[in-house]
This record gives C-alpha cells, structure tokens and sequence, in this order.
C-alpha cells in the first residue's frame, strides 16, 4: 500500500505539473502573438479585455529610431491589403514625452526591420514613422495636428497610408509611402515604446479593427464579405462585436426588450441575442427574397418588411408587408413597386417609405394595414431614409436635391422641408434616438456618388445634437451598405447597433 500510495502521489504530481506547462496562451483578441523587439530591460505584456474589447499593452525600450527598435508588439501575420485601426491612450503622466503608442506594419521581428507606424506621443506629436530598408535610417512625417489619439494604418498594393483625427473628427491625412515589398504576409499590429530603457509605459488600445477590404473582381450585390455586428455605446464611444461571420448580414433592428438585434441576410430574416451571439431564423413564410429595409412596430408585436415579389418585373418588385414579430405568414400593404421601407408612426397607424412613381424616387406614407399611398415629397432627386421623431411631428430623411446627399427634416405631414447638413460628405439614414435628442446616421467619403450608397466603403457613424445640429464622428469604419440602414437604436437610447465588413 505505501509503494502504491507513493507511485499515486507522484502521478498526481506530474498531472499538475503538465496541467500547469500546459495552459492557454493569453486572449490577445484579433492578434495571435505578442514578444519584446530589441534588447528591452523590462518585459512587455499585454492584457486583453473580452468585454470592452480594449488592449492594455505595456512595453519599455529605448526608442524605435536610427537603425535599431526596442518595444513591445501584439501582432498577426497579414497578407495583402488591410485597414487597422485603434484609438490610443496612455495611462499615467508617463517618464518621457517620447514615449509612444500606437499601429505598425513590419517585415520581420528583427529589431532592424522596414516598418510603417502610426504613432501617437506622450507629448501630443503624432506621426508617421517608416524605416524602408534592412538596418537603414528610420524617417518621419509629422501629423498635422497635436493630439490625434485615433489612427489608422492602411495597405493598398504597395502603398501604405497613415490616417489620423481627434475624437469627434474625421480622419486626416499624415502621410503615405510606396514600398517595394514582396507579396507575402507581414507582422501588423500595436506597440508601445517607453523610450526610456529603465520604465515600462502602458497605453490602452480601443476600438481596434483589423479589415481586410475586398479585392479586384468583386461584383457588388452578388459577391460579398463578411460581417461584423457591432454596439455602440454613445457615451463613452466603445464597440463590442456581438456576432461575426464570414457570410452577408445587413441592418440592425433592437428588439423591445433589448435583448436581441434583428438583421437580414442573403433574403433571409434573423435574431441574433445579444448576450449569447447566438442566431436563429425568423419564419417569414414565402417571404424569403428580403432586402435591409426592416424594422419593428412601435407596440412591439409586428415586423415590417420589404421583400422582393414575384409577380413585378426586377427592380420594381419591391413589396412592402408585415407579420407578427415572432414570425409567420406575411401581408401586403403596398401594392405598388418598388416599395422600401424606412418608418412607422409612433402610433403605429402610417408606414413611410420610399418609393419610384412618376420617374422619381420620393417619400411615401400608407396606413399599416394598407390603403391609399400619400406622397411627401416631389423632387427631381432621390429622397430616401425617412423616420418619424418619437414625438411623431417631424420625419428626418436624406435627400440629393441640392446637389449633394443631405439630411433633411420635415413635418409629418412632408410640409416645410428644412436641410440639415451641408458637407462635403455624402448623408444618410438619419434615425433619431428614442428620446429626439439626439440624430445619428451614415456618411460616406465625398469620392462616393451622390445617390449611391454602396458596400464596403470609409464610411462614418456622425451623430448631432437635435438642438444645435452640429455633427460629430462617433464611430469609423469600413462599411456601408447595411452598416445601419433602418432603426437601431437601443430601447433606452444609450446604444447604436450597426453592421462592419471584413473579408474572411
């Protein structure tokens, strides 16, 4: 018994023993690895947060300058195009002015490697940094503003770009390089350097996003990428991805309760619960070629839909239709197509939507249950993305009729229409918060046509104030079409939910 005793100890032991040799490595979130470059003093380390979904990345060396790099890299392998993007933040006063944080593309690991940065400093300066050959001079071009926390580190082909802004801000230029660099994967990712061997500094990652956006070749509205839910917190300017897939979901709604997001999908409709990530098909009977335009009854117990019919040619058989919010057999409010839907009353009476008649696209309102059809607005360009105020006295929507696509607001009744942006940017889909206080909604690039609002795109979330009208960037990033369509505002209007794009 005693030999048996021991032997059993000793098993149990050596059980421990490869338990504790063997456990997870670190969540690092979307990066695969982290390590020190350089003859660093200090070890770096990085902690990822899964419910913010912020890095916390300490690192110390003497510099990332001349010929030699000392610092502390999160990173994955990439090949080909990307789009990175992070807002930073160091916590404490800091040793150093010099210190920095910030976004970096490298060859290899070996402290003297080509690399692009984006990198924000203690002392306000941020810049791109770039050392072109092995063992070479490392140089600069200096942002044109102090103080740009957000980056972005962009490769398209051989070009690199470095993008920056303040909070509330739209990206702006630093600088972009040609680099001559084979096709194979490189190390992309975050870094922190103390810039004083002695000291670790510490910087927080927020909101980093690393996509890969979509190549030559790619058909719109027959090839497309993957898909990234995403919440908003307004206040504090956080996401959180709540579901991903390498497959098409467009246009959130937020269920009554809070509890789930409702999306589209290639014709199909779908919950996706908040807390779990988990998705399940909403039975919508015949209805299976649906389109983003969707949403929720007021007294939470219908959908809307707007789904494509048989009995209409293409591209006017856009139908609009309701069913119960749990699912079942839908039915037809217009009769008339193309039909999209934006709105629904507050009282749940009318339906707004868009529509083609007499040559153009205009704003129309029929009851719930269908009827007559009233027209809203008569102009030559295209009015879309109409919603009801929560008050019900207005109706936001985005229209081109000045020559640019804006927002736009007018009595419920389409009377006194009045423009409300007036930008170089392309506006839309403005939805206004559950307490009209505030409106938020999508701007593409000026480079993007007017009327057009198509997939993957540099677009923005902006958000204003519905007293001063003075729009803000809340959110970056690479979207579009379906990014946020129709209502998606959380019931307590402290939460946006919006879709991103990636490709897989």
């Amino acid at each position: 018994m005693g030999k048996l005793f021991k032997f059993s100890i000793l098993i149990i032991i050596a059980i421990v023993f490869i338990q504790c040799n063997m456990q997870k490595e670190p969540d690092m979130g979307i990066f695969t690895s982290a390590t020190d470059i350089g003859a660093v003093k200090h070890k770096g380390k990085v902690i990822f947060n899964p419910e913010t979904e912020q890095y916390k990345i300490s690192g110390s060396g003497t510099n990332m300058w001349y010929d030699n790099d000392e610092f502390h890299f999160v990173w994955t392998k990439v090949k080909g195009d990307f789009i990175l993007y992070s807002m930073v933040d160091f916590l404490g006063d800091g040793v150093d002015d010099h210190r920095k944080a910030g976004l970096i593309i490298r060859r290899s690991l070996d402290p003297s490697s080509p690399y692009v940065s984006a990198a924000f400093h203690g002392d306000g300066l941020v810049s791109m940094q770039y050392r072109q050959e092995p063992g070479g001079p490392t140089d600069e071009i200096r942002h044109a503003d102090s103080f740009a926390p957000i980056l972005q580190l962009e490769r398209t082909g051989n070009k690199i770009l470095v993008q920056a802004c303040k909070p509330g801000d739209p990206l702006a230029k630093t600088g972009e390089i040609l680099l001559d660099w084979p096709d194979e994967e490189y190390y992309v990712g975050l870094f922190v350097c103390s810039h004083n061997a002695d000291v670790l500094e510490t910087a927080v990652f927020s909101n980093t996003r690393l996509s890969i956006p979509v190549g030559e070749g790619f058909v719109p509205y027959s090839d497309f990428a993957g898909s990234r839910v995403e919440i908003l917190d307004v206040e504090t300017g956080l996401r959180r991805i709540v579901y991903e897939t390498s497959d098409n979901l467009e246009a959130p709604n937020w269920s009554p309760d809070g509890k789930y997001l409702i999306v589209n999908g290639r014709g199909l409709l779908y919950r996706v619960y908040i807390d779990s990530g988990i998705k399940e098909q909403i039975n919508t009977g015949f209805a299976t070629s649906l389109n983003n335009d969707h949403g929720i009854s007021p007294d939470g117990t219908q959908l809307v839909i707007s789904h494509h019919v048989d009995d209409l040619p293409p591209g006017q058989n856009s139908i609009i239709f309701t069913l119960p919010i749990e699912g079942g057999t839908p039915t037809r409010v217009t009769d008339k197509g193309p039909s999209y839907w934006h709105g629904w009353s507050p009282d749940g009476k009318y339906l707004i939507y868009t529509a083609h008649r007499n040559g153009q696209w205009d704003i129309y309102r029929i009851p719930a249950t269908g009827g007559e059809e009233v027209q809203l607005t008569d102009s030559p360009g295209l009015d879309d993305g109409s919603e009801y105020s929560f008050c019900g006295n207005y109706i936001w929507f985005n229209s081109e009729r000045t020559g640019s696509m804006e927002i736009w607001r007018m009595n419920a009744d389409g009377s006194d229409p009045v423009q409300i942006t007036n930008d170089e940017y392309q506006n839309w889909f403005p939805h206004p918060s559950p307490d009209d206080s505030q409106i938020i909604f999508l701007s593409y690039m000026p480079d993007v046509a007017p009327g057009d609002h198509p997939y993957y795109k540099h677009v923005m979330l902006r958000i204003m104030d519905a007293e001063t009208l003075q729009p803000r960037v809340i959110a970056h990033l690479y979207g579009g079409q379906g990014t946020i369509n129709v209502p998606s505002w959380s019931p307590d209007g402290k939460k946006v939910a919006f879709v991103s794009n990636t490709v897989k």
